[in-house]
């Protein structure tokens, strides 16, 4: 039986997978939400797109350093036991398996749905049976593509990153255009409503946090560095080129949007105004098709990181039966054990997708959002790989081994900061105006503290690198 993962991946494979798992729905969903956070603030909303790219980038650009000195199954677990030891790289691949990777596959295969239903003009509620159902299958079809036949995964996420980039290119050039004309871009770069009892912080941390949400997923793409070809040089190029072009994405299909549709309506109806606005009711049908595309191919993408979850962990003889998750298929060189696991894990965070977005939620106050909280612990984990990295290998290069990591570390702790502050104090302080209780981030973190600790029962010491 196979226990080696062959080399079948080169350098475009790989920057479309960082630029096609990150570039989905977040970018389209999430523009609406970054400007209810900013109350319909323009320049305060491009900040944040701005702050959230700067921090991808940065962060993409430390581990591009680790990338250039390990390589062995899955990149950022790999990292984790190069700097930190096997408990700590064992507890990161345990939460990515578990938490991490299952939680956003979830997420796009709703919203995959969600896409396709208003594509057909369907009124149904976003927890509806049909919405569900139609997520459901779509998290199969996807699993079915990466098991059946990795190749044609790797195509598929090829193909899509183009097509995907389609409706985001025509609204950058086409609306920026429209909107110069109309009036609308330079009325949406004129608002400023942030109020005195508000301030500038609380709406730039929320709409900091949903950007991430948009731009998260890169790390997904060192997942693949034992099956890329000269990783050590080929990942490195992805990162930076994949996030780069990711980042000057984002912030101009902002500035598109705005010239397609007023704030009112970017606000209370979301980004598809502007496309039907500009392209009319047929050229806007077809852009929606492209955006269903678009989420399907982010979430082939995740779907690929998720079915190597448990893989990564049983290839170092660590968590419940190793052999058995460490087994490849001799057909498809495909860990089709961890495969069937990783689509279960999913399969169990898109039911809680749905029990938390009920009208009544049914967890109570552990329904949070799993969208974006995950974020807050990939960020944390990652601070102590930077250091430890900036330690071991600082006097080597003091700008690359030292002076970027620091940077990512800044950037890191940031983002956990404004996630707790997001997901946490303003929901606190939103919820006791109203005489109750509301601290989403605090009951996530027990839910990750009971998650990881089931998981820590299967580590198995190892006193050489522990």
């Amino acid at each position: 039986m196979e226990t080696k993962l062959t080399k079948k991946y080169g350098l475009v494979t790989a920057i479309c997978l960082v630029v096609g798992i990150v570039i989905g729905s977040g970018v389209f969903f999430k523009a609406q939400d970054v400007l209810m956070h900013t109350k319909g603030n323009m320049p305060l909303g491009i900040i944040a797109w701005a702050i959230g790219g700067a921090i991808m980038m940065i962060c993409a650009l430390a581990f591009s350093q680790l990338a250039t000195k390990y390589e062995k199954v899955n990149g950022v677990v790999d990292y984790s036991e190069a700097t930190m030891g096997n408990r700590y790289a064992y507890m990161m691949g345990w939460f990515t398996t578990t938490i991490y990777y299952p939680a956003m596959t979830s997420v796009l295969a709703w919203v995959t749905a969600r896409y396709t239903l208003v594509f057909f003009g369907s009124d149904e509620g976003i927890t509806s049976g049909l919405c569900m159902s139609l997520g459901a299958f779509y998290l199969c079809l996807s699993f079915a593509i990466n098991a059946l036949s990795p190749i044609i995964a790797g195509k598929l996420q090829v193909s899509t990153t183009f097509i995907k980039l389609v409706p985001l290119v025509l609204m950058i050039v086409v609306g920026t255009i429209y909107g110069l004309f109309t009036g609308n871009t330079q009325s949406a770069f004129a608002t400023w409503q942030i109020t005195e009892e508000t301030g500038v912080s609380a709406p730039l941390f929320a709409a900091v946090v949903a950007t991430s949400f948009a731009y998260e997923g890169w790390i997904i793409s060192t997942s693949i560095n034992a099956e890329l070809k000269n990783a050590k040089r080929n990942l490195p190029i992805a990162l930076f080129v994949g996030t780069a072009i990711i980042a000057i994405i984002y912030i101009l299909y902002f500035v598109g949007i705005s010239g397609g549709a007023s704030i009112d309506e970017l606000q209370n109806i979301g980004a598809t105004t502007a496309f039907k606005n500009i392209f009319g009711a047929v050229g806007g049908k077809i852009l929606d098709g492209l955006i269903i595309i678009s989420c399907f191919g982010t979430l082939n993408g995740l779907m690929l990181a998720s079915t190597r979850g448990m893989y990564s962990v049983a290839v170092r003889g660590q968590g419940p039966a190793p052999k058995v998750f460490a087994e490849l298929s001799p057909s498809t060189n495909m860990p089709h054990n961890s495969s069937i696991v990783g689509l279960l894990i999913c399969g169990a965070w898109f039911f809680y997708f749905y029990a938390a977005n009920l009208t009544t939620p049914i967890f109570g106050l552990f329904s949070f959002d799993s969208s974006e909280l995950p974020i807050i612990t990939i960020y944390a984990l990652y601070i102590p790989i930077f250091i430890k990295f900036m330690i071991k290998h600082g006097k080597e290069n003091k700008f690359k081994n030292i002076v970027i990591p620091s940077l990512a570390v800044i950037g890191s702790s940031f983002m956990v900061y404004a996630a707790f502050y997001a997901h946490g104090i303003s929901k606190y302080e939103a919820a006791a105006q109203n005489g109750e209780f509301s601290f989403p981030v605090l009951f996530y973190l027990i839910v990750f503290a009971v998650v990881v600790g089931i998981g820590m029962l299967f580590y198995r010491k190892n006193t050489k690198n522990d």
